[in-house]
């Protein structure tokens, strides 16, 4: 998830870049920039080969940036140029780099804040499950896939997976992962979602069951978390400080009628009434009407 965040900011980050350009564009520069020309620069493109495979789609974006700064005349700064340090006197002369300035004071203090920030919303449970289901991302040809982390979601969602399950996952991971990478259709993948209905439609989801079972165990994921989170909700509105004794069974009661409102209002209060009196006899008898 980590790793997720940093990428999309880093996407981010570029698009805002173009969209802040490109709400005054120049004619004559829009239609001389074109990022498949400065990827396919044979100058360019030697030099991103020479980086290792899993960097080489950054590589790419930050061409294809530095390329769209100099067309729309954005001032690129050189990494290795002196600047005087933030919060210190200019007599001291102390300097740093342009490339510490970004890397150090801006791009780890962000990255810190976001860390941060996922410990405090997620335990260390948490965060266990989703390195483990990011490794079903189908990008850049299943770069991200770990049978031993995958395998582990087995031991972890224990009840969904028998002893045989998780003695034979690990030979049907390892056999998904060579077809689904020899396979072209699942090349246009992007996401989990997407995924999944290529599965359904190459019928792999037959072959590879206990595959597509962690697959759709990461798809429900957000929703569980959602239902739980909205479940602690409603039990501050119902468990007030008037109703700080109620009993087990009647506080169950009640936050299944509020988080399941939906369905108990498109029932009929007459027939609830009725179910209720025909449980057992009562004192009081109801109006001939509701009978």
């Amino acid at each position: 998830m980590r790793r997720f965040l940093v990428d999309r900011a880093s996407i981010e980050n570029v698009n805002v870049v173009q969209q802040e350009a490109e709400l005054e564009p120049a004619p004559n520069v829009v239609n001389e920039f074109n990022p498949n020309e400065i990827v396919r620069d044979p100058g360019h493109r030697k030099q991103i080969n020479e980086y290792a495979p899993d960097i080489q789609d950054q590589v790419r974006r930050a061409y294809i940036l530095k390329g769209f700064c100099v067309a729309k005349s954005i001032l690129v700064p050189n990494m290795d140029d002196e600047i005087p340090v933030r919060g210190r006197s200019r007599a001291e002369g102390r300097t740093i780099t342009n490339l510490h300035h970004y890397r150090a004071e801006i791009f780890y203090v962000a990255i810190d804040k976001i860390c941060v920030e996922m410990d405090h919303r997620f335990s260390g449970g948490s965060n266990i499950i989703l390195d483990c289901f990011s490794c079903l991302d189908p990008k850049n040809s299943f770069s991200k896939f770990d049978v031993d982390k995958l395998a582990r979601l087995a031991d972890i969602y224990h009840a969904d997976f028998s002893d045989d399950d998780r003695g034979t996952i690990r030979d049907q991971l390892e056999t998904y992962v060579l077809q689904v990478r020899r396979n072209a259709s699942f090349s246009t993948c992007e996401d989990v979602q997407s995924l999944a209905m290529k599965m359904v439609q190459t019928e792999k989801h037959l072959v590879f069951p206990l595959v597509y079972k962690l697959i759709e165990l990461a798809l429900i994921l957000p929703v569980s978390t959602a239902s739980v989170e909205r479940a602690f909700s409603a039990m501050k509105i119902i468990k007030s400080k008037l109703r700080n004794k109620i009993n087990d069974v009647w506080f169950n009661d009640l936050m299944v009628c509020y988080t399941e409102r939906k369905i108990f209002k498109s029932l009929d209060d007459i027939d609830i009434i009725r179910t209720f009196t025909a449980k057992k006899s009562r004192k009081g008898h109801l109006p001939r009407n509701f009978i």
